[in-house]
């Protein structure tokens, strides 16, 4: 072992081992156990996982603000976050213009680009080294059953996972109140994923009711039906517009979806995947012949 390697060795030993399993490694590693030896048992407690927090709904949003102090006390915070809100702007990255990045405080940047830039430019250039984790939220408002599929605050955590790593998805299902309790149940659960790990390829998609966290259940997707309030005008300039307001909503019951946990006052938990494959629809197609 290289005498280099020891930055990321003492990282690993502390997240994944404890230093009485790193003295057994080390001894294994004959001569190279000198090396070991110069880092002290207290130096090696004192590393912190690195934790990199997103959102969609801008850099200067309360959401964030309290979800990157909660996270403070488990590891060392970096947020790296639109420089303006970009809900609803799903896994979308920016290519046809250039993006830009502010530095507003240590370890605290804006993007003028959506969330999945800011995971993008911040795994790829903006930080030293790699996170440990990354966290998109606290959102303003819901994300449940099919608007999975337009929340940029999702696709934060979605983009992590495209670089193998663990991401966590958080909406308080208000679009305003006090986004501490969500905050400290996000820390929690972000201390329980770095030790047990999620699958490649999966993220937590956690919705909280406001309030005091009553208690959590791990649930599917929901499906609802709903219909787009669509609002038509005419500018002051004579020219027509659609605007996409809120959408109504029918949800379809199931006690074991993220709708039902949220209606009994429970968090909501949701493992998600990237990958998007219908494998039971996928047999049956193997069956098709002639085309």
């Amino acid at each position: 072992m290289k005498l280099g390697d020891w930055a990321y060795a003492r990282r690993l030993y502390k997240l994944s081992f404890g230093f009485e399993a790193a003295i057994a490694i080390a001894g294994l590693m004959g001569e190279d156990f000198f090396y070991f030896s110069i880092f002290s048992e207290r130096e090696i407690q004192q590393v912190k996982p690195k934790i990199l927090v997103t959102n969609d709904d801008g850099y200067f949003s309360e959401g964030i603000a309290t979800l990157a102090e909660a996270l403070e006390s488990i590891g060392e915070v970096t947020v790296v976050a639109p420089a303006s809100e970009q809900s609803a702007t799903a896994h979308s990255i920016t290519l046809t213009r250039p993006l830009r990045v502010r530095q507003l405080g240590e370890r605290r940047y804006s993007v003028d680009g959506t969330p999945t830039d800011c995971v993008l430019l911040a795994i790829t250039k903006i930080l030293p080294e790699r996170p440990d984790i990354v966290l998109s939220g606290i959102n303003h408002g819901a994300n449940l059953g099919d608007d999975v599929t337009y929340s940029g605050t999702v696709a934060g955590a979605l983009e992590a996972s495209i670089f193998k790593l663990p991401g966590i998805a958080v909406s308080l299902t208000a679009r305003d109140g006090d986004f501490k309790p969500a905050a400290g149940f996000a820390a929690k659960l972000a201390q329980r994923v770095l030790k047990e790990g999620l699958p490649a390829g999966t993220i937590l998609n956690v919705n909280v009711p406001p309030g005091e966290v009553r208690g959590a259940r791990f649930t599917h997707q929901g499906t609802a039906s709903s219909v787009s309030n669509i609002i038509e005008g005419v500018d002051p300039r004579g020219k027509h517009y659609y605007w996409i307001g809120v959408q109504k909503v029918s949800v379809n019951e199931d006690a074991c979806n993220d709708f039902a946990a949220i209606s009994e006052g429970l968090v909501s938990i949701t493992p998600l995947r990237t990958d998007l494959t219908d494998y039971r629809l996928l047999e049956k197609l193997k069956d098709w012949e002639n085309l």
